[in-house]
């Protein structure tokens, strides 16, 4: 029993683990179960051999330095080694946490092994203090071992003091550096110590290891709600103890909806439901959604963020279903995993993802983010507005799977039926001498040819001239008049960039109607009116409308429905208005037998 800070402190083991408890305090997770031996470190075995085998042989290095992300043990191991190469009875390698060395060493009241932060002591002057210390030996332990914590944040002339002593250290004389930034740490420095690369731990591991300490701790862990934590977690062993302590502080059982209620990951649901609109292809939907977490105070680039880990989570599970369990970044539930799995393929996926991830670096230097994520909800609702490899790859493979969507107002067409044959002339059935019969066809008069004079043809009688004025001239066909929607939208393909023509040429977006004055493109919201509303649109319109409807036809975009279209005259009947025409205007020199 140790008495320190006028607080009692007992040591004491559970399952060959040690911990330190003092009275009245209560002590993280994280803390609790740190690791005491070798043998306790979770997912670092390809390091912790290597450790246990040098203690025991003797065949220690003056220097090591421990890389890797956070939360993977690294000041774990280097207080075990220190402790290891102080024991006086270590433990096949591993310290035997009994002896007054040990103990001392956990407790800190042994001086000679310093632990230090390099970020708060980064100056060149606290490494010569470190250095004049260096050189004494040890007073209470076999050597003086230094463990320097995130030793990149070293200046560079702290660590050119500190190259010196690596270079010929002392025999008592021990460093143990540990960084999560590798490449700050210079190539001289690295070069005098053993590198050990810590991996992340691998999430059975985590989930391993989170089952037995909530057994430990009376924790009602629920298997879904340890694979969400162990997710989280991201392969570091303290974030996963963190959480763990987090979700059990209201008590009860730490299941996955308590784990997203508590660590504040309920928001994620409208994530996800904005998702299943784009997966449905919904841009009237998402678009709404979109506005109400605006409206919100959602912001664009954390809304970007999301989308594409849930994006990413989705394609690890479509392309590597077995294993893929450890790279998800378990934002997400497997329920809203599995409906979205089932309505979206790799390509798709892929072209979302490189989407997301565009809109996300250029929503830093955007004039308007919610617009730019507009049109990137837009795009990613309709591939084909997206003109990149990726959403050529998406059309392909829809092309490939027969799964183009048919317009959704295909236009009837009509069978063409006939004109009937005009009646032959049949002779008389007294055989009267008043109509002789020339039973013998006459030809059709032809247009005679201009004269040797160079004159003009003689013009057909009562035929309107070319500029329509009403005396006699060249016969004239009227326009087809509107044949559709549908068609319409057809021949307006090439008379406008491909950009501009997507917002037409889409049925989801754009539906037009004619009421025999004014062509009206319907949208389904304000967003899409403005897209075409513009002159790069609305001209060709403009044109083509004139040209089939009459040069007084016009163009307006609204928002709404468009009412029920009708019927495109057939061209059997326009062929008919026009042979009534060209007849009417030439009846006194053309016979129709």
């Amino acid at each position: 029993m140790l008495y320190f800070k006028g607080r009692c402190a007992v040591f004491f083991r559970t399952k060959a683990h040690y911990f330190l408890e003092v009275d009245g305090l209560y002590q993280a997770l994280y803390r609790k179960w740190r690791s005491r031996t070798f043998d306790q470190v979770v997912g670092q075995s390809h390091i912790t051999q290597t450790l246990k085998r040098q203690v025991e042989s003797g065949r220690l290095s003056h220097a090591y330095l421990f890389t890797g992300t956070r939360g993977t043990g690294k000041t774990s191991c280097a207080r075990i080694l220190a402790r290891a190469v102080n024991c006086e009875n270590p433990q096949e390698g591993n310290p035997c946490n009994r002896c007054p060395s040990c103990l001392g060493i956990q407790n800190g009241s042994v001086l000679d092994v310093l632990e230090l932060d390099a970020a708060s002591n980064n100056r060149v002057d606290d490494v010569r203090a470190i250095l004049e210390e260096a050189v004494y030996t040890p007073a209470a332990v076999k050597k003086r071992v230094y463990i320097v914590d995130e030793v990149h944040m070293l200046s560079q002339q702290a660590f050119n003091a500190l190259l010196q002593i690596l270079e010929e250290p002392p025999a008592h004389l021990m460093f143990v550096l540990a960084t999560t930034e590798l490449h700050k740490v210079p190539a001289t420095i690295k070069s005098r110590c053993q590198q050990f690369s810590f991996k992340r731990i691998p999430m059975d591991s985590l989930l391993s290891h989170l089952s037995y300490v909530a057994r430990e701790e009376g924790i009602a862990l629920t298997p879904e709600g340890g694979n969400l934590i162990a997710r989280l977690a991201d392969g570091g062993m303290r974030d996963a103890l963190s959480l763990l302590d987090q979700c059990a502080g209201e008590g009860g059982c730490v299941d996955e909806e308590r784990v997203l209620s508590v660590l504040g990951l309920a928001g994620q649901i409208e994530t996800a439901a904005l998702m299943e609109n784009v997966a449905d292809g919904d841009i009237s939907a998402a678009l709404e959604r979109l506005e109400r977490l605006y409206a919100g105070g959602k912001e664009m680039s954390a809304l970007a963020g999301e989308m594409s880990a849930l994006v990413r989570d989705l394609l690890v599970q479509a392309t590597a279903p077995k294993s893929g369990g450890a790279l998800m970044t378990g934002g997400f539930d497997e329920g809203t995993l599995k409906r979205l799995a089932a309505r979206l393929n790799t390509p798709r996926l892929v072209q979302m993802l490189c989407r997301l991830q565009n809109t996300a670096a250029d929503l830093a230097r955007s004039a308007n983010r919610r617009t730019d994520m507009e049109l990137c909800i837009v795009t990613l609702c309709d591939p084909t507005l997206d003109s990149s490899l990726a959403g050529l790859n998406v059309r392909v493979a829809r092309l490939e799977q027969g799964g183009i969507p048919a317009p959704a107002t295909p236009m009837k067409k009509k069978e063409r039926v006939p004109a009937p044959a005009p009646e032959r002339a049949q002779p008389p059935a007294n055989g009267g001498e008043d109509d002789p019969p020339p039973w013998t066809e006459e030809p059709v008069s032809q247009v005679r040819k201009p004269t040797l004079g160079g004159g003009a043809p003689p013009r057909l009688k009562g035929a309107p001239n070319a500029k329509g004025t009403g005396e006699p001239g060249a016969a004239s066909l009227p326009h087809n008049g509107w044949p559709g929607w549908p068609a319409f939208r057809d021949q307006l393909k090439g008379m406008m960039p491909v950009s501009d023509y997507s917002f037409v040429g889409s049925a989801a977006m754009t539906e037009g109607s004619w009421d025999g004055q004014t062509l009206t493109l319907w949208t389904a919201n304000d967003f899409l009116r403005t897209m075409l509303d513009k002159q790069t649109i609305t001209r060709p319109v403009t044109e083509l409308a004139q040209k089939l409807m009459g040069a007084g036809a016009k163009v307006s975009v609204q928002v709404g429905s468009a009412p029920p279209q009708q019927e495109a005259p057939s061209s059997a009947g326009a062929a008919e208005d026009a042979l009534e025409a060209f007849l009417a205007g030439g009846q006194d020199n053309i016979t129709v037998e």
